[in-house]
């Protein structure tokens, strides 16, 4: 018997209730495509201006995430402002990863050699070894 007076006394409550839709979100999802037809080179010099000013770990990896989630292999001149920001936060971890995603990114290991050879200068200025130097038994 309570439980019928209860549901009785919400019903008028029920029915005056109006959900209320917020515009302002579907605003902010329309603006999330904003460099989706941006040129090679402008997404370089975006992503050397992003890692030149990485102040903390999560800004590196952030960056480094949203970097490798496009559909090309970032330029030498991206990796090289990567691994600058990832030692000046210093994470030589992230550094070494740096090459683990171009290793996957490319499409075979002659390019892989490619990249290695082009970032050497900046490998041996910053100290930096990859995986397979690490663990070369």
């Amino acid at each position: 018997m309570n439980t019928r007076m209860i549901a009785r006394s919400l019903r008028p409550i029920a029915r005056t209730a109006t959900p209320v839709v917020r515009m302002g979100s579907v605003r902010a999802m329309s603006g999330s495509h904003a460099h989706e037809n941006e040129s090679f080179e402008s997404f370089s010099t975006r992503y050397e201006q992003f890692f030149g000013q990485v102040q903390d770990l999560f800004e590196l990896q952030r960056g480094l995430n949203n970097c490798f989630a496009y559909d090309l292999v970032p330029s030498p001149g991206v990796i090289e402002a990567a691994l600058r920001a990832a030692r000046r936060v210093n994470d030589y971890s992230t550094a070494v990863r740096i090459f683990e995603g171009i290793r996957e990114k490319v499409e075979n290991k002659g390019q892989y050699e490619a990249y290695l050879n082009e970032l050497k200068g900046i490998r041996e200025e910053l100290g930096i070894s990859t995986k397979e130097e690490l663990y070369s038994s």
